[in-house]
Formats: C-alpha cells, sequence, structure tokens
C-alpha cells in the first residue's frame, strides 16, 4: 500500500520581500507581515527573505539632510510643508503598527552598504538574524537619526543587532557583498518592481505597495491553498 501525503503535510513558503531601509512603508509591511504570519494558521513554515532596493541610490554618502527637508525639495520645490505632511501620513498610517518616527531628526542617507551588511546577516545567521539587522536599521534611521551610510553607525547597530564585529569591519572594507545587493536590484528590475514594498510568496502571488495585515495573510493562505 502506498503511503498518501498527509493533507496538511507541511509546505514552506518563502516571502521575498523588496524594501529599502530608509522606506517607512518599507517598516510598516516589515511589522504586518509579521503580524499576518503570527496570524497564519502555519507560522512555523512561513520563512521572510529582505531583498535590497535603493529608492534613493544617488544619496550622496556623508550627507546629513534632513529628511523632511529632502521631502520638501524634491516633491515640493523646497515647500517645507509639502514634506511635512507627507511624514504625517506615514505616521497617521503606522498608529496601530508600534512604529515611532522621529521626522526631526532622520536624515538622508545612501543604503548600498548597508543593504551589504543585511546580506552578511542572512548569510551569518539565516533569515533570523537578516530579521534582526533589519529591524535594528530601521530603528536607528527612523526612531534614532541615525545616518546608515555611517560606518561608524553601521559598525555599532549591526554589532547590537547580533553581527560578528569583525566580519562588519571586513565588509565595510571592501566590496563583500555588493554582487548579492545588485542581483537583488536587477531581479527586482526583470520582475517590474517600482514601488516598494514588493512581497512575492514562493516566486508567484505578488503584493506591492504597502497592504493591510490581511491583506497579507491572504497572501500566505492563497498559496497554501495552491500548494495543499
Amino acid at each position: 500500500m502506498t503511503n498518501q501525503p498527509a493533507a496538511d503535510a507541511a509546505h514552506p513558503i518563502r516571502l521575498d520581500v523588496w524594501s529599502d531601509l530608509v522606506s517607512p512603508w518599507g517598516y510598516i509591511a516589515k511589522r504586518r507581515i509579521e503580524a499576518a504570519i503570527h496570524a497564519f494558521e502555519r507560522p512555523h513554515e512561513v520563512t521572510v527573505r529582505f531583498r535590497a532596493y535603493e529608492v534613493d541610490p544617488d544619496a550622496p554618502v556623508g550627507e546629513r539632510m534632513g529628511v523632511t527637508e529632502y521631502l520638501s525639495r524634491k516633491h515640493g520645490q523646497g515647500d517645507r510643508h509639502v514634506g511635512h505632511m507627507m511624514t504625517v501620513r506615514v505616521s497617521e498610517a503606522a498608529v496601530d503598527d508600534r512604529i515611532r518616527f522621529d521626522w526631526e531628526h532622520a536624515v538622508r542617507a545612501n543604503t548600498f552598504n548597508a543593504h551589504r551588511l543585511v546580506a552578511l546577516a542572512l548569510e551569518m545567521g539565516g533569515p533570523a538574524l537578516q530579521s534582526a539587522t533589519v529591524e535594528r536599521f530601521f530603528s536607528a534611521h527612523f526612531g534614532e537619526g541615525l545616518a546608515l551610510d555611517d560606518p561608524e553607525v553601521l559598525q555599532r547597530i549591526s554589532a547590537e543587532a547580533g553581527l560578528d564585529e569583525r566580519r562588519v569591519a571586513s565588509v565595510l572594507a571592501d566590496d563583500s557583498y555588493a554582487a548579492e545587493v545588485r542581483a537583488d536590484e536587477e531581479a527586482a528590475r526583470s520582475l517590474g518592481v517600482t514601488t516598494v514594498p514588493h512581497v512575492v510568496a514562493d516566486g508567484g502571488p505578488s503584493l506591492s505597495g504597502i497592504q493591510s495585515v490581511e491583506e497579507y495573510l491572504g497572501l500566505l493562505r492563497s498559496v497554501a491553498t495552491v500548494a495543499g
């Protein structure tokens, strides 16, 4: 007699999340995806991989322009009210997501090196360490006004997230994991991604832009149903 697989046999589900470490919507999406996984019937089957995407790849390294001022210049021809209203909209959207945005101190930053360290985290400790690193980088940028292109900042907060300090220093001193970052960005281009966060489930169905917890939960359930 041939054994048949159980109807509820484990089926790993992988979410690939393209986001940037200075994207407030990416920070909110991380919280909502985590909530969706917690509410999912088989949360232990879900793994999340964060993929690199630079929303502002031309940001000068070392520039310390405030985010509100930058948004005002980019979208409002210098009218600070425009940048202020954009940040207010984000803060209001995140009320239920347990995120504190300190817009007064958040600064524009180039995130290429930070993404390289996120790739290091995935290699060193898998999705759990990568998630912890992404979380620490988000909180540093949005909650503490730290510049994610400052090598000293990256060294310190990477260690706080659990990365080996010597490995971090080595990566920051050369071009390690640059190819991984560029590969993520090329994959995003091949998928036609123009807005982040962008979430792909098991290489198939996807959600682009910020979504509700219910939408992310629905994505998980749809993939689980097809797999079953």
